[in-house]
Protein backbone atom coordinates (compact mmCIF):
# COMPACT_ATOMS: atom_id res chain seq x y z
CA UNK A 1 0.00 0.00 0.00
CA UNK A 2 1.25 3.67 -0.80
CA UNK A 3 2.24 6.08 1.77
CA UNK A 4 -0.26 8.89 2.40
CA UNK A 5 0.93 12.15 0.60
CA UNK A 6 -0.14 14.41 3.27
CA UNK A 7 0.18 13.00 7.03
CA UNK A 8 -1.03 15.51 9.95
CA UNK A 9 0.76 13.60 13.37
CA UNK A 10 -1.07 15.68 16.61
CA UNK A 11 -0.20 18.45 14.84
CA UNK A 12 -0.49 21.97 16.89
CA UNK A 13 0.16 25.50 17.14
CA UNK A 14 0.41 27.83 20.09
CA UNK A 15 -0.34 31.96 19.92
CA UNK A 16 0.72 33.96 22.97
CA UNK A 17 -1.58 36.82 23.21
CA UNK A 18 -1.27 39.84 25.47
CA UNK A 19 1.70 39.85 27.21
CA UNK A 20 5.48 37.14 27.32
CA UNK A 21 7.64 35.64 29.66
CA UNK A 22 11.21 35.97 29.75
CA UNK A 23 11.81 32.29 31.19
CA UNK A 24 11.60 30.85 27.88
CA UNK A 25 9.27 28.17 29.27
CA UNK A 26 6.48 28.70 26.50
CA UNK A 27 7.62 29.09 22.73
CA UNK A 28 6.39 32.48 20.98
CA UNK A 29 7.08 34.76 18.34
CA UNK A 30 10.72 36.63 19.43
CA UNK A 31 9.10 40.31 20.65
CA UNK A 32 9.73 43.52 19.11
CA UNK A 33 12.74 46.22 20.55
CA UNK A 34 9.72 47.84 21.82
CA UNK A 35 8.07 45.22 23.28
CA UNK A 36 11.53 43.91 25.22
CA UNK A 37 12.29 47.94 26.56
CA UNK A 38 8.63 48.12 27.68
CA UNK A 39 9.12 45.12 29.32
CA UNK A 40 12.16 45.64 31.43
CA UNK A 41 10.88 48.88 31.91
CA UNK A 42 7.98 47.93 33.76
CA UNK A 43 10.32 45.33 35.69
CA UNK A 44 12.75 48.59 37.29
CA UNK A 45 9.24 50.26 37.89
CA UNK A 46 8.06 46.81 40.04
CA UNK A 47 11.42 46.92 41.65
CA UNK A 48 11.32 50.61 42.88
CA UNK A 49 7.69 49.98 44.09
CA UNK A 50 8.99 46.56 46.39
CA UNK A 51 6.76 44.51 43.96
CA UNK A 52 9.25 42.36 42.89
CA UNK A 53 8.18 39.56 44.58
CA UNK A 54 4.41 39.32 43.49
CA UNK A 55 3.16 36.74 40.96
CA UNK A 56 4.11 36.65 37.55
CA UNK A 57 2.23 38.75 34.79
CA UNK A 58 -0.43 36.30 33.27
CA UNK A 59 0.22 34.57 29.70
CA UNK A 60 -3.21 33.97 27.70
CA UNK A 61 -2.35 31.16 25.50
CA UNK A 62 -4.61 30.79 22.35
CA UNK A 63 -4.11 27.44 20.70
CA UNK A 64 -4.83 27.82 16.95
CA UNK A 65 -4.73 23.93 16.09
CA UNK A 66 -4.54 21.49 19.05
CA UNK A 67 -3.93 17.52 17.97
CA UNK A 68 -4.89 17.69 14.28
CA UNK A 69 -4.36 14.22 12.90
CA UNK A 70 -5.48 12.70 9.48
CA UNK A 71 -3.76 11.14 6.38
CA UNK A 72 -4.44 12.31 2.40
CA UNK A 73 -3.76 9.95 -0.28
CA UNK A 74 -2.84 10.66 -3.78
CA UNK A 75 -4.96 12.14 -6.00
CA UNK A 76 -7.48 12.94 -3.25
CA UNK A 77 -9.71 16.12 -2.83
CA UNK A 78 -10.12 17.35 0.37
CA UNK A 79 -12.38 19.89 1.34
CA UNK A 80 -11.59 21.85 4.67
CA UNK A 81 -14.61 23.40 6.67
CA UNK A 82 -15.15 25.22 9.63
CA UNK A 83 -16.33 28.84 11.37
CA UNK A 84 -14.52 31.82 11.13
CA UNK A 85 -11.07 31.05 13.10
CA UNK A 86 -11.73 27.41 13.64
CA UNK A 87 -7.73 27.14 13.01
CA UNK A 88 -8.36 26.11 8.63
CA UNK A 89 -5.85 29.08 7.58
CA UNK A 90 -3.79 27.95 10.13
CA UNK A 91 -3.40 24.18 9.07
CA UNK A 92 -2.65 25.52 5.49
CA UNK A 93 -0.03 27.83 6.17
CA UNK A 94 1.28 24.99 8.36
CA UNK A 95 1.65 22.47 5.71
CA UNK A 96 2.78 25.45 2.70
CA UNK A 97 5.85 26.07 5.48
CA UNK A 98 5.00 29.27 5.90
CA UNK A 99 4.54 29.03 9.89
CA UNK A 100 6.14 26.51 12.18
CA UNK A 101 3.75 24.08 14.31
CA UNK A 102 4.35 24.50 18.16
CA UNK A 103 4.16 20.54 18.46
CA UNK A 104 3.51 17.35 16.43
CA UNK A 105 4.67 17.31 12.74
CA UNK A 106 3.47 16.86 9.08
CA UNK A 107 4.96 15.50 6.23
CA UNK A 108 4.54 16.02 2.71
CA UNK A 109 5.72 13.85 0.43
CA UNK A 110 5.80 15.96 -3.27
CA UNK A 111 5.90 19.20 -4.40
CA UNK A 112 3.14 22.06 -2.51
CA UNK A 113 1.80 24.85 -4.72
CA UNK A 114 -0.19 27.30 -2.44
CA UNK A 115 -2.91 30.19 -2.76
CA UNK A 116 -3.09 31.51 0.28
CA UNK A 117 -3.90 34.40 -0.03
CA UNK A 118 -3.54 37.60 -2.84
CA UNK A 119 -0.04 37.77 -4.06
CA UNK A 120 0.81 34.86 -2.50
CA UNK A 121 4.90 33.90 -3.70
CA UNK A 122 4.74 37.06 -5.93
CA UNK A 123 7.46 39.58 -6.13
CA UNK A 124 5.82 43.23 -6.57
CA UNK A 125 8.46 44.50 -8.16
CA UNK A 126 8.70 41.38 -11.08
CA UNK A 127 6.23 41.30 -14.20
CA UNK A 128 3.99 38.68 -14.28
CA UNK A 129 6.61 36.98 -16.70
CA UNK A 130 9.41 36.83 -14.55
CA UNK A 131 7.02 35.97 -11.38
CA UNK A 132 5.75 32.30 -13.65
CA UNK A 133 9.07 31.28 -13.96
CA UNK A 134 10.14 32.66 -10.37
CA UNK A 135 7.22 29.92 -8.79
CA UNK A 136 7.92 27.21 -11.58
CA UNK A 137 11.67 27.45 -10.31
CA UNK A 138 10.68 27.60 -6.64
CA UNK A 139 8.39 24.35 -7.19
CA UNK A 140 11.73 22.39 -8.56
CA UNK A 141 11.02 23.01 -12.45
CA UNK A 142 13.29 23.41 -15.44
CA UNK A 143 13.24 26.29 -17.57
CA UNK A 144 12.27 23.99 -20.22
CA UNK A 145 9.10 22.83 -18.19
CA UNK A 146 8.11 26.30 -17.47
CA UNK A 147 8.62 27.27 -20.98
CA UNK A 148 6.31 24.41 -22.25
CA UNK A 149 3.45 25.79 -19.97
CA UNK A 150 3.95 29.38 -20.12
CA UNK A 151 1.62 29.71 -23.07
CA UNK A 152 -1.34 28.06 -20.74
CA UNK A 153 -0.73 30.03 -18.00
CA UNK A 154 -0.88 33.57 -19.35
CA UNK A 155 -3.83 32.56 -21.48
CA UNK A 156 -5.61 31.24 -18.43
CA UNK A 157 -4.88 34.04 -16.48
CA UNK A 158 -6.69 36.64 -19.41
CA UNK A 159 -4.00 39.07 -19.04
CA UNK A 160 -1.79 39.03 -22.20
CA UNK A 161 -1.50 42.18 -22.45
CA UNK A 162 -0.57 43.38 -18.97
CA UNK A 163 2.25 40.11 -18.78
CA UNK A 164 5.43 42.49 -18.56
CA UNK A 165 4.00 44.71 -16.25
CA UNK A 166 4.86 44.70 -12.68
CA UNK A 167 1.96 42.64 -10.51
CA UNK A 168 2.45 45.79 -7.84
CA UNK A 169 0.12 47.11 -10.36
CA UNK A 170 -2.20 44.38 -11.01
CA UNK A 171 -5.50 44.78 -9.54
CA UNK A 172 -6.69 42.14 -6.86
CA UNK A 173 -8.51 40.33 -9.40
CA UNK A 174 -5.32 40.01 -11.70
CA UNK A 175 -3.32 38.95 -9.30
CA UNK A 176 -5.43 35.93 -8.22
CA UNK A 177 -5.68 35.40 -11.91
CA UNK A 178 -2.30 34.78 -12.35
CA UNK A 179 -1.64 33.27 -8.99
CA UNK A 180 -4.10 30.64 -9.57
CA UNK A 181 -2.47 30.00 -13.07
CA UNK A 182 0.34 29.35 -12.22
CA UNK A 183 -0.24 27.04 -8.93
CA UNK A 184 -2.94 25.04 -11.09
CA UNK A 185 -0.52 24.85 -14.42
CA UNK A 186 2.80 24.07 -13.11
CA UNK A 187 2.28 20.59 -11.99
CA UNK A 188 2.65 21.09 -8.30
CA UNK A 189 2.07 17.28 -6.86
CA UNK A 190 0.35 19.28 -3.89
CA UNK A 191 -2.35 22.32 -4.88
CA UNK A 192 -3.35 24.08 -1.57
CA UNK A 193 -6.34 26.79 -2.19
CA UNK A 194 -7.79 28.87 0.24
CA UNK A 195 -10.77 31.44 0.14
CA UNK A 196 -8.82 33.98 -1.79
CA UNK A 197 -10.71 32.93 -4.76
CA UNK A 198 -14.04 34.78 -3.56
CA UNK A 199 -11.86 37.24 -4.74
CA UNK A 200 -12.47 37.08 -8.45
CA UNK A 201 -15.83 36.88 -10.33
CA UNK A 202 -18.11 33.86 -10.56
CA UNK A 203 -16.86 33.48 -13.91
CA UNK A 204 -13.41 32.73 -12.81
CA UNK A 205 -14.37 31.39 -10.17
CA UNK A 206 -16.34 28.79 -12.40
CA UNK A 207 -13.18 28.64 -14.57
CA UNK A 208 -11.03 27.73 -11.07
CA UNK A 209 -13.70 24.76 -9.88
CA UNK A 210 -13.75 23.46 -13.41
CA UNK A 211 -9.78 23.60 -13.36
CA UNK A 212 -9.31 22.15 -10.11
CA UNK A 213 -11.87 19.01 -11.06
CA UNK A 214 -9.29 18.29 -14.04
CA UNK A 215 -6.64 18.60 -12.17
CA UNK A 216 -7.75 16.32 -9.12
CA UNK A 217 -9.83 13.55 -11.53
CA UNK A 218 -7.75 13.58 -14.92
CA UNK A 219 -4.40 14.23 -13.75
CA UNK A 220 -4.69 12.52 -10.44
CA UNK A 221 -3.04 15.96 -7.91
CA UNK A 222 -3.82 15.99 -4.70
CA UNK A 223 -6.44 19.22 -3.64
CA UNK A 224 -6.83 20.77 -0.16
CA UNK A 225 -9.22 23.57 -0.61
CA UNK A 226 -11.02 25.75 1.99
CA UNK A 227 -14.28 27.37 1.17
CA UNK A 228 -17.42 28.96 2.63
CA UNK A 229 -19.48 27.68 -0.55
CA UNK A 230 -20.50 24.80 0.10
CA UNK A 231 -21.68 23.60 -3.37
CA UNK A 232 -18.52 24.07 -4.76
CA UNK A 233 -17.36 21.96 -1.88
CA UNK A 234 -19.68 18.78 -2.64
CA UNK A 235 -19.19 19.10 -6.18
CA UNK A 236 -14.88 19.09 -5.89
CA UNK A 237 -14.61 16.80 -3.12
CA UNK A 238 -14.67 13.36 -2.21
CA UNK A 239 -13.80 13.66 1.45
CA UNK A 240 -14.19 16.50 3.64
CA UNK A 241 -12.64 17.43 7.54
CA UNK A 242 -13.63 19.67 9.75
CA UNK A 243 -12.20 22.25 12.06
CA UNK A 244 -14.04 23.33 15.28
CA UNK A 245 -11.64 25.09 18.22
CA UNK A 246 -8.45 23.64 16.27
CA UNK A 247 -9.51 20.25 15.97
CA UNK A 248 -11.18 17.77 14.12
CA UNK A 249 -14.11 16.91 14.72
CA UNK A 250 -15.51 14.81 11.39
CA UNK A 251 -13.50 13.65 8.85
CA UNK A 252 -15.25 11.75 6.21
CA UNK A 253 -17.72 11.60 3.23
CA UNK A 254 -17.90 15.30 2.28
CA UNK A 255 -21.42 15.79 2.02
CA UNK A 256 -21.80 14.00 5.59
CA UNK A 257 -18.95 16.84 7.27
CA UNK A 258 -21.06 19.53 5.49
CA UNK A 259 -23.77 18.27 7.16
CA UNK A 260 -21.98 18.17 10.63
CA UNK A 261 -20.96 21.40 10.17
CA UNK A 262 -24.42 22.64 10.15
CA UNK A 263 -25.55 20.83 12.82
CA UNK A 264 -22.34 21.68 15.12
CA UNK A 265 -22.75 25.67 14.36
CA UNK A 266 -26.47 25.85 15.08
CA UNK A 267 -25.62 26.43 18.29
CA UNK A 268 -23.77 29.51 17.60
CA UNK A 269 -26.56 30.73 15.12
CA UNK A 270 -29.83 32.91 16.23
CA UNK A 271 -32.26 34.28 14.32
CA UNK A 272 -30.62 37.48 15.68
CA UNK A 273 -27.08 38.13 15.55
CA UNK A 274 -24.63 40.78 15.93
CA UNK A 275 -20.95 40.99 15.00
CA UNK A 276 -17.75 41.90 16.87
CA UNK A 277 -16.23 45.84 15.99
CA UNK A 278 -13.15 45.42 13.84
CA UNK A 279 -11.89 48.49 13.02
CA UNK A 280 -8.89 47.45 10.63
CA UNK A 281 -12.09 46.74 8.02
CA UNK A 282 -13.28 49.37 5.70
CA UNK A 283 -16.62 48.31 6.11
CA UNK A 284 -17.96 45.99 7.50
CA UNK A 285 -21.79 44.44 9.08
CA UNK A 286 -23.00 45.04 12.74
CA UNK A 287 -25.78 42.60 12.80
CA UNK A 288 -28.68 40.76 11.10
CA UNK A 289 -31.95 39.17 11.77
CA UNK A 290 -35.19 37.76 10.80
CA UNK A 291 -38.18 39.06 11.73
CA UNK A 292 -42.05 38.69 11.19
CA UNK A 293 -44.31 41.04 8.81
CA UNK A 294 -45.57 42.29 12.67
CA UNK A 295 -41.42 42.76 13.42
CA UNK A 296 -41.37 40.48 15.80
CA UNK A 297 -37.79 38.13 16.17
CA UNK A 298 -38.49 35.04 14.80
CA UNK A 299 -36.49 31.76 13.48
CA UNK A 300 -39.48 29.42 12.62
CA UNK A 301 -41.86 30.60 9.63
CA UNK A 302 -44.88 28.98 7.84
CA UNK A 303 -44.20 28.85 3.81
CA UNK A 304 -47.62 30.62 3.79
CA UNK A 305 -46.52 33.81 5.64
CA UNK A 306 -43.33 36.80 4.45
CA UNK A 307 -40.72 37.76 6.61
CA UNK A 308 -37.88 40.26 6.67
CA UNK A 309 -34.58 40.09 6.69
CA UNK A 310 -32.91 42.96 8.39
CA UNK A 311 -28.90 43.80 7.68
CA UNK A 312 -26.84 46.94 9.23
CA UNK A 313 -23.45 47.49 7.94
CA UNK A 314 -20.71 50.63 8.74
CA UNK A 315 -19.19 51.63 5.95
CA UNK A 316 -15.27 53.73 7.18
CA UNK A 317 -13.96 54.45 4.02
CA UNK A 318 -15.42 55.81 0.56
CA UNK A 319 -15.21 53.13 -2.02
CA UNK A 320 -16.70 52.79 -5.58
CA UNK A 321 -19.03 50.45 -6.16
CA UNK A 322 -19.73 48.96 -2.31
CA UNK A 323 -22.20 46.16 -3.00
CA UNK A 324 -23.59 44.29 0.41
CA UNK A 325 -25.69 41.00 -0.80
CA UNK A 326 -26.56 38.10 1.04
CA UNK A 327 -27.01 33.76 -0.03
CA UNK A 328 -29.29 31.35 1.36
CA UNK A 329 -28.15 27.63 1.43
CA UNK A 330 -30.29 24.83 2.30
CA UNK A 331 -28.89 21.72 4.64
CA UNK A 332 -26.81 20.18 2.00
CA UNK A 333 -24.94 23.48 1.16
CA UNK A 334 -26.40 24.36 -1.91
CA UNK A 335 -27.14 27.71 -2.82
CA UNK A 336 -30.49 28.54 -3.28
CA UNK A 337 -31.29 31.96 -3.48
CA UNK A 338 -28.91 35.35 -4.12
CA UNK A 339 -30.06 38.78 -3.68
CA UNK A 340 -28.07 41.90 -3.46
CA UNK A 341 -28.64 45.98 -2.94
CA UNK A 342 -28.55 46.60 -6.41
CA UNK A 343 -31.82 44.01 -7.41
CA UNK A 344 -34.33 47.46 -7.54
CA UNK A 345 -31.94 50.04 -7.58
CA UNK A 346 -28.22 49.78 -9.44
CA UNK A 347 -27.57 53.44 -8.48
CA UNK A 348 -27.26 52.61 -4.61
CA UNK A 349 -24.13 51.58 -4.73
CA UNK A 350 -23.06 54.91 -5.26
CA UNK A 351 -24.94 56.22 -2.32
CA UNK A 352 -23.59 54.15 0.40
CA UNK A 353 -20.48 56.59 1.87
CA UNK A 354 -19.31 56.75 5.45
CA UNK A 355 -21.31 55.92 7.52
CA UNK A 356 -23.82 53.00 9.11
CA UNK A 357 -26.50 51.93 6.83
CA UNK A 358 -29.43 49.77 7.60
CA UNK A 359 -31.30 47.57 5.05
CA UNK A 360 -34.61 45.20 5.12
CA UNK A 361 -35.19 43.27 2.14
CA UNK A 362 -38.23 41.41 2.69
CA UNK A 363 -39.00 37.57 1.37
CA UNK A 364 -42.40 37.08 -0.14
CA UNK A 365 -44.51 34.15 1.20
CA UNK A 366 -44.37 30.73 -0.82
CA UNK A 367 -41.10 31.61 -1.95
CA UNK A 368 -39.16 28.72 -0.46
CA UNK A 369 -39.60 24.95 0.10
CA UNK A 370 -39.83 23.79 3.75
CA UNK A 371 -36.57 23.36 5.19
CA UNK A 372 -33.76 24.85 7.29
CA UNK A 373 -31.30 27.43 5.99
CA UNK A 374 -28.33 29.24 6.75
CA UNK A 375 -27.68 32.79 5.32
CA UNK A 376 -24.35 34.51 4.52
CA UNK A 377 -23.87 38.04 4.08
CA UNK A 378 -20.95 39.74 2.07
CA UNK A 379 -19.82 42.84 1.10
CA UNK A 380 -17.46 43.31 -1.64
CA UNK A 381 -16.05 46.28 -4.29
CA UNK A 382 -14.99 45.95 -8.00
CA UNK A 383 -14.36 41.79 -6.70
CA UNK A 384 -12.21 42.73 -3.69
CA UNK A 385 -14.32 40.90 -0.68
CA UNK A 386 -14.40 43.48 2.50
CA UNK A 387 -16.79 41.12 4.65
CA UNK A 388 -17.96 37.91 4.99
CA UNK A 389 -20.38 36.39 7.83
CA UNK A 390 -20.74 32.53 6.94
CA UNK A 391 -24.15 30.83 8.82
CA UNK A 392 -24.72 34.17 10.76
CA UNK A 393 -28.49 33.22 10.93
CA UNK A 394 -30.31 29.94 10.75
CA UNK A 395 -33.96 29.77 10.01
CA UNK A 396 -36.71 26.79 8.96
CA UNK A 397 -39.86 27.46 7.36
CA UNK A 398 -42.75 24.86 7.59
CA UNK A 399 -45.27 24.24 5.19
CA UNK A 400 -48.62 23.26 7.31
CA UNK A 401 -50.84 24.73 4.73
CA UNK A 402 -50.74 22.94 1.13
CA UNK A 403 -52.42 19.78 0.02
CA UNK A 404 -48.96 18.45 -1.12
CA UNK A 405 -46.51 19.45 1.34
CA UNK A 406 -43.58 17.12 0.83
CA UNK A 407 -43.44 18.08 -3.14
CA UNK A 408 -40.15 18.10 -4.13
CA UNK A 409 -37.98 20.98 -5.15
CA UNK A 410 -36.18 24.22 -3.53
CA UNK A 411 -39.15 26.98 -4.34
CA UNK A 412 -42.74 26.68 -3.03
CA UNK A 413 -44.24 29.37 -5.38
CA UNK A 414 -48.01 28.57 -5.85
CA UNK A 415 -48.53 29.02 -9.65
CA UNK A 416 -51.86 29.49 -10.79
CA UNK A 417 -53.94 26.74 -13.44
CA UNK A 418 -56.30 28.57 -15.63
CA UNK A 419 -58.96 25.55 -16.59
CA UNK A 420 -61.58 25.48 -19.23
CA UNK A 421 -63.08 22.65 -20.34
CA UNK A 422 -63.45 21.47 -23.49
CA UNK A 423 -66.23 18.82 -25.31
CA UNK A 424 -63.30 15.59 -26.20
CA UNK A 425 -63.40 14.46 -29.90
CA UNK A 426 -63.14 10.54 -28.74
CA UNK A 427 -66.28 9.98 -26.87
CA UNK A 428 -65.87 6.73 -24.51
CA UNK A 429 -68.70 4.20 -25.75
CA UNK A 430 -70.96 3.93 -23.12
CA UNK A 431 -72.23 0.75 -21.69
CA UNK A 432 -75.77 -0.90 -22.62
CA UNK A 433 -78.30 -0.43 -20.48
CA UNK A 434 -76.60 2.69 -19.35
CA UNK A 435 -78.82 6.35 -19.72
CA UNK A 436 -78.20 8.61 -22.64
Amino acid sequence: MSQPIITCDRLSKRYILGGFRSTGLLSYTPPSLRETISHRLREIRDVVRGKRDRKPREVNEFWALKDVSFEVSRGEAIGLVGRNGAGKSTLLKILSRIVEPTGGCARLRGRVASLLEVGTGFHPELSGRENIYLNGAILGMRKVEIDRKFDAVVSFAEIEEFIDTPVKRYSSGMYVRLAFAVAAHLEPEILIVDEVLAVGDYTFQKKCLGKMQDVATGEGRTILFVSHNMGALSQLCSRGILLENGQVTANGPMREVIEAYFKSASDHRAAQTTFPIEPSKPCQFLSAGLYRADGTPAADFGCDEPFVIRISLEVRRNMLALTPWFVLYNPEGTPIFCSDVRDHDPSITGRLGVGVHSFEIKIPAYLLAPTTYMMNLFCSSHMEQHDTRTSCCEFTLRDLTSARPNRPGVLRLMLPWNHQEEPTHLAMPQPAGARS
